[in-house]
């Protein structure tokens, strides 16, 4: 999942180089969620996560974005190209995630939160890697580090992992039986209430969350630029503010299969929108910023496994794939609409209040889940804690 945020943690290399605008830094990003939705819909579409085998797909999938990925830095086309490599990398990540998310339903039952929380925290982990790598000098390099290695080097990592996946990645003892082909399945995710609600709470947790991890480095290493401190220490908190949500949906898990799904998503929901609320208060002091921030990126994805989770136990069980497939699809195509928000509130105000209007999200999100929690049917999920 490094793939993802590979360009988007060197935008500023390429502004510098390619003399990039606003909406074209933000189209560089936002071309990855169009092509993952547009890869998750005809993903859904065909029961592809249902009727095909997950680790085939899983690795087939994460080689073409590696390839897509590593075209950029050998080709170095011209800004149209990238945009539809980066177009096709999306694509290819439809069908790593939720294949993922149902391989690991089928070991998981009554720690299923923890399970999907373990690949939600791996998944940020590898997306956090990019800014990683970006901070790390190398030799000769004066001023910013190059952005071809950066790229390269994620390419690197998603082959392996087709590898890994391909060699030693197997189905557990809870797969339902094959499904038949039902494309009409593709759209009951808003039929059924207690899903739909755990799906309204999925899109306001995801109205915030790749806004902010697409522009919070961004906002750190200006805020750091803006009081005199090194670009360095903000590259490497930007990859701390993203790599904290690992941490978070490993204890997030473990406290849902203990407390209840709705309990702990409504307090990661809390606690991420209080935090988009006031982190722009805080430009200008890197200190408290990043301690802010890595609070807030320790809870904004906290909640996304218990979403998955509950969808997978409120749905027919031989749809799982197709349904967390839909839930995601959905979610990334809002996300569109707050990546390009974001840099737009920037240029007319500054950083001061442009992430604030991310909190609607999670306030959304929260409602959701205080209406699930009271339905007879989420007894179905956590084995009952709600």
């Amino acid at each position: 999942m490094g793939l993802w945020f590979s360009v988007s943690a060197v935008v500023p290399q390429l502004t510098a180089e390619w003399r990039l605008s606003g909406p074209e830094a933000a189209g560089l990003t936002m071309a990855v969620q169009v092509g993952f939705v547009a890869g998750a819909l005809v993903s859904a579409l065909l029961n592809l996560a249902d009727r095909v085998s997950a680790r085939a797909l899983i690795a087939a999938c994460a080689l073409a974005g590696a390839a897509c990925n590593a075209a950029i830095p050998l080709l170095d086309p011209g800004l149209p190209a990238v945009l539809a490599l980066r177009f096709a990398t999306g694509a290819a990540l439809a069908g790593v995630y939720p294949p993922g998310m149902k391989l690991v339903a089928t070991w998981c039952r009554e720690d299923r939160g923890f399970g999907i929380g373990l690949l939600v925290g791996a998944l940020t982990l590898g997306k956090a890697v990019p800014h990683l790598l970006n901070a790390v000098p190398f030799a000769g390099a004066a001023g910013m580090p190059p952005w071809r290695p950066v790229l390269l080097a994620t390419s690197a990592l998603a082959a392996t992992a087709a590898l890994l996946a391909l060699l030693w990645v197997r189905p557990g003892p809870h797969l339902a039986g094959a499904a038949p082909f039902d494309w009409r399945f593709a759209f009951r995710a808003f039929a059924h209430r207690p899903t739909r609600l755990a799906n309204f709470g999925y899109l306001g947790h995801m109205w915030e969350l790749y806004a902010m991890w697409a522009w919070a480095p961004l906002l750190l290493l200006a805020s750091y630029q803006a009081a005199g401190a090194g670009a360095e220490g903000a590259r490497l908190a930007g990859f701390g503010v993203i790599a904290a949500g690992a941490a978070g949906s490993l204890l997030a898990g473990v406290l849902a299969d203990r407390v209840g799904r709705t309990a702990v998503a409504s307090w990661s929901l809390a606690v991420s929108g209080s935090c988009a609320l006031v982190a722009g208060l805080c430009f200008g002091r890197p200190g408290l910023l990043t301690a802010l921030c890595l609070v807030w990126g320790f809870a904004v994805v906290a909640d996304s496994a218990q979403f998955s989770a509950a969808v997978s136990e409120l749905s027919d069980p031989r749809y799982v794939g197709t349904a967390l497939t839909i839930q995601t699809c959905l979610g990334f195509l809002l996300t569109l609409a707050t990546i390009r928000l974001v840099p737009a509130l920037v240029e007319r105000g500054g950083w001061r209040w442009a992430f604030a209007a991310l909190a609607l999200g999670p306030a959304f999100g929260l409602w959701s889940m205080l209406r699930l929690r009271r339905l007879p049917e989420a007894a179905r999920m956590a084995s009952g804690r709600r």
